[in-house]
C-alpha cells in the first residue's frame, strides 16, 4: 500500500509518495503477517481445506496495519477490523462459527520435563578403562 502526503501547494493539494512512511507501513503490515501465523489458528489455516481464508487473513493484516497507522481511525474501520477476526477465527465467535476449539497441550509438560532434564554427559571408553595392576589382568 502506497501512503501519501497532501501539501498544498498554490492553493491545490498535491498528493506526494512518502517511501519512508510507505516502507514503514510494509514492516508493520509483515510484522502483523508473522505475529497471526503464531496463532493456534494457524495450524488450521495452513490445511488445504482452509487456505481460502489466505485472502481474507491478509486483508485484516493490511486493515490492521492501517488501524494500527491512524490513531483516529474511524469507528467503521475499528469495526470491519472485528469482523475479519470473527472470519478467521481469532475471537470465539469466530471459532465457533468455523467449528474450531484450541485444544489443551496435553504434551507440553512432558516436553518440559525432557528439557529440564539434566543431560547426561557423554564419556569416552578412555575415561571408562580401568587400569589393573599386577596379576589381576591374566
Amino acid at each position: 500500500m502506497q501512503r501519501t502526503t497532501i501539501t498544498v501547494i498554490d492553493g491545490k493539494r498535491v498528493r506526494e509518495s512518502d517511501k519512508a512512511a510507505t516502507e514503514r507501513f510494509r514492516r508493520r503490515e509483515k510484522a502483523i503477517w508473522d505475529e497471526v501465523w503464531t496463532t493456534p489458528q494457524a495450524a488450521a489455516w495452513a490445511k488445504p481445506r482452509w487456505q481460502w481464508l489466505w485472502p481474507t487473513i491478509a486483508e485484516f493484516c493490511r486493515l490492521k496495519a492501517v488501524v494500527d497507522a491512524e490513531p483516529d481511525a474511524n469507528a467503521a474501520l475499528v469495526a470491519q477490523l472485528h469482523r475479519y477476526r470473527d472470519q478467521i477465527g481469532l475471537t470465539k465467535a469466530g471459532m465457533r462459527e468455523l467449528g474450531w476449539d484450541i485444544a489443551a497441550d496435553e504434551l507440553a509438560e512432558k516436553r518440559e520435563e525432557t528439557s529440564s532434564a539434566p543431560a547426561v554427559e557423554a564419556t569416552s571408553s578412555r575415561s571408562r578403562m580401568k587400569v589393573v595392576t599386577g596379576n589381576g589382568g591374566r
